[in-house]
């Protein structure tokens, strides 16, 4: 889902799977923040997968979603 208002920048690619390339991806969807991968649902996921140009299934696989959670502190 796209950011509706700015939020924090986090340094994405602490993420593993998200690299240079795919944080900015992430970036121009408005994406900028742990807390933002956080909240998605599996039903964010794909649509946003095709958006960004992520192999399908990477970021359940590589469990952004998780990742981002234990990031957050």
């Amino acid at each position: 889902p796209k950011a509706e208002e700015p939020a924090d920048v986090d340094a994405l690619t602490a993420i593993k799977g998200i690299g240079p390339k795919m944080a900015g991806a992430l970036e121009a969807e408005g994406i900028t923040s742990f807390r933002q991968i956080a909240d998605w649902s599996p039903e964010d996921v794909g649509p946003l997968e095709s958006k960004i140009g992520s192999l399908p299934g990477r970021i359940l696989r590589d469990d952004w979603i998780g990742q981002a959670r234990s990031l957050m502190g």
